[in-house]
């Protein structure tokens, strides 16, 4: 079963959709009411439907609009999306959906000697309200964004003029891609580096920000568990306990999957971060691929538990593992 939760949910109207980069969407919501403006790094949940059923999707709020009573996301539709991203690229002016209040999972602490804000693709969209909360506070701040071309970078247009020479780009195909070890080392002593992208590059930050010997607690971020070593394939799980077994497709989460057949699952966030969905792993034919920003690296090499809301299992010639013979990973896994 879901986690109780103080999510309030409301009606929105969708005011404008309009491109901001190569396959990212420019959404903007109106909603019935508002209680509070979003904080910067907050997000909302959004009902969506997908293959013809209710489900619910997150997403950053990138800012305010309006006269404080608009919510503008950016939604990128993913190359292997399940579903919720073809969705809301769907929407169009006039469609109402069902939003939450603004959650914060996320939060910009004020009051620190220096900031550095490093996003990745998509990552931008949990980093613009930052960065204009930092500007206006007259904070020493550094905003760095990066992804493969300039035509995937959204919101540029908008971020350029604000941020002027604080504003890195590190753009892959112009030979400036982003230098993990040199921008762990421009965090200044006591400051604090917030980090949104996919897995591979917080993966690389964390690495060497525990190299560099920084306070764990200085490193703050937030990611989209959808991410992996590993492109999505089929695979089957099963739960031996109470006989259970059924396939989880490519663009199915083992979550979802789950609860379909008609385990009893608890979970929260369905990003990989709460650690509520975490199930133990028995016995693997195949290769996990974690996807989650959970469990420590000691916790991943274990491979003895995992979050079924991100997390997948490959085969092992996926996976490169001598011998794999390309037969569809198995997972035997119990649940709490």
């Amino acid at each position: 079963m879901a986690a109780t939760s103080a999510k309030r949910w409301r009606r929105a109207r969708v005011i404008d959709v309009r491109e901001v980069a190569q396959h990212v969407r420019r959404i903007v919501l109106e909603p019935e009411r508002l209680e509070a403006p979003a904080p910067p790094g907050s997000h909302i949940d959004i009902g969506v439907y997908v293959n013809g059923r209710a489900d619910v999707r997150s997403y950053s709020v990138v800012g305010m609009s309006g006269y404080g009573t608009e919510l503008v996301l950016g939604v990128q539709l993913a190359r292997q999306s399940r579903g919720g991203s073809a969705y809301m690229h769907n929407l169009r002016r006039g469609q109402e959906v069902s939003i939450t209040q603004p959650l914060q999972n996320f939060p910009l602490n004020y009051g620190k000697p220096g900031y550095v804000l490093a996003a990745g693709g998509i990552g931008i969209t949990a980093m613009v309200a930052m960065g204009k909360a930092l500007k206006a506070r007259g904070a020493d701040y550094r905003f760095v964004y990066g992804a493969r071309s300039r035509d995937l970078m959204a919101f540029l247009d908008e971020l350029v003029p604000e941020h002027g020479d604080c504003l890195d780009l590190r753009v892959d195909d112009e030979g400036s891609s982003l230098d993990v070890a040199e921008l762990v080392a421009g965090v200044p002593v006591g400051g604090e580096l917030y980090v949104c992208g996919p897995t591979p590059m917080l993966d690389a930050i964390r690495s060497a920000w525990a190299r560099a010997g920084r306070r764990p607690a200085d490193l703050r971020f937030e990611t989209f568990g959808s991410s992996g070593r590993f492109a999505p394939e089929a695979f089957t799980v099963r739960i031996p306990r109470l006989g259970l077994e059924t396939l989880v497709p490519h663009d199915v989460s083992m979550l979802e999957a789950l609860e379909a057949c008609g385990a009893d699952m608890m979970f929260d966030c369905r990003r990989g971060e709460c650690g509520l969905c975490e199930v133990k792993v028995l016995d693997v034919d195949g290769v996990i691929d974690h996807r989650d920003v959970f469990l420590s690296d000691d916790q991943h090499r274990a491979g003895d538990r995992l979050q079924c809301c991100v997390s997948r299992v490959v085969s092992a010639r996926t996976g490169g593992l001598a011998g794999g013979d390309g037969r569809p990973a198995v997972v035997s896994i119990d649940v709490p």
